[in-house]
């Protein structure tokens, strides 16, 4: 079964926009040619639609074996809950519409087809600020943040502080295209930097990330300066060869070590044997939605084990059916393959590091806990170190606000 993806092309370089009903001028981009830049438009079928929604109506429920609470999984009883709700209630044409508020376009790049949301900020020098996301993330999760990046003077902030904020699907993840084989974080930053400057024309950047998106960032501050002028990144995936040094980072690495226990069987899979996952995946909305389920409800700040306290059930389920309607799950999976065969997490067998200002943004319930500050000066130029006071790994959902008012002070010191 196919997705249904529609884009309208408007040869006099104007493209109407479903959601605000007025028009994109693809002028704002290097080139116009409409073979290079091409506008983009979510229009799910109802097919695709009701096969979702029937395989997950009909789930075996009764043949699940229960082991309770979250510990073992996803848990049994909150899965079927959510699975009602999605069932009867949750209205994916009001989400997708949502999605569609926004300018998306398509560009290929590196022989890729990457999709991008294209916010141009307000004032007359707003910033131009790539956001990347991470799995089991989409650009779903920037939907609240992308205007007031680009608006801070429609909530209260300046317009000095704007950025021209652009917002890729990772290549294999929902609406970019996929690729052949597996690709790792630092292709990736490769081919987001050839969109930033050969595509969209911009001589200079910020570049921001969590998840894979920090690993992303990392990489176009290494490889990609100076047009990627400065990074801000919300989780710490780089080591430096030499591991930690003195007692306090020792502690740190064995206490990381011990975190990590519990949580490294999704990781192992996905970087090991992607495809043998896919199989049971591809066939399984319900499977999709426990394995991404799981993931939120343990790597954010939750109160106890309510994954509501910080995620709607609209707002989850938008996410998983990306992947569902994007036929997705299995290429995503893929970067953890991809980075496996790049080397790894070492940023460089050498001991260089990330020179570019870095920004940190330290978000207290983080999956994979930060160093001391001294381990991570040894792998980027700090510039910039917030600890926050709540947060956990889906910065930009859980704590937009924190997130947003970090990103703006570091940029102020670089603008």
């Amino acid at each position: 079964m196919k997705r249904v993806i529609l884009y309208t092309l408007v040869r006099q370089g104007t493209f109407p926009h479903p959601g605000r009903g007025e028009f994109f001028d693809l002028t704002l981009f290097k080139y116009s040619n409409l073979n290079v830049v091409r506008p983009f438009h979510l229009s799910v079928s109802d097919e695709i639609l009701e096969h979702i929604r029937s395989r997950v109506a009909d789930y075996p429920w009764h043949r699940m074996a229960n082991l309770e609470g979250w510990e073992p999984g996803a848990n049994l009883d909150y899965m079927r809950e959510l699975c009602s709700y999605w069932v009867d209630e949750f209205d994916w044409r009001a989400e997708e519409a949502a999605i569609n508020q926004f300018s998306h376009f398509l560009a290929p790049v590196d022989g890729i087809d990457v999709h991008f949301i294209h916010e141009k900020g307000s004032g007359s020098t707003p910033m131009p600020l790539v956001i990347s996301h991470g799995w089991p993330g989409s650009v779903v999760e920037f939907l609240d943040f992308i205007e007031p990046l680009a608006h801070p003077e429609r909530f209260g902030g300046n317009s000095a502080d704007a950025f021209t904020v652009i917002a890729p699907s990772l290549p294999g993840f929902g609406f970019s295209g996929k690729p052949d084989r597996p690709i790792g974080p630092r292709r990736m930053a490769g081919i987001f930097n050839e969109l930033m400057t050969d595509v969209l024309g911009y001589d200079d950047y910020l570049a921001q990330g969590g998840d894979w998106g920090g690993a992303i960032s990392s990489w176009l501050g290494y490889d990609h300066a100076p047009a990627c002028r400065a990074i801000h990144i919300n989780i710490m995936t780089m080591r430096h060869p030499d591991g930690p040094v003195g007692s306090e980072e020792h502690a740190w690495a064995a206490r990381f070590e011990r975190e990590q226990i519990m949580e490294n069987g999704y990781r192992t899979q996905q970087a090991t044997k992607p495809q043998t996952l896919s199989y049971a995946m591809m066939d399984s909305p319900v499977g999709v939605a426990a394995w991404i389920i799981e993931k939120f409800n343990s790597w954010s700040d939750t109160a106890g084990d309510d994954i509501e306290s910080v995620h709607s059930k609209d707002a989850l389920l938008t996410n998983i059916m990306v992947y569902l309607v994007t036929d997705t799950f299995n290429t995503a999976s893929w970067i953890y393959y991809g980075r496996r065969e790049e080397g790894g997490r070492v940023l460089s067998r050498e001991g260089r590091r990330v020179e570019v200002p870095t920004g940190c943004a330290l978000f207290p319930a983080e999956l994979l806990s930060w160093p001391p500050r001294s381990y991570v000066e040894r792998v980027y130029n700090v510039t910039h170190w917030t600890e926050m006071p709540r947060g956990g790994h889906f910065a930009a959902m859980e704590r937009a606000d924190l997130l947003l008012e970090d990103i703006r002070a570091f940029a102020r010191l670089i603008r």
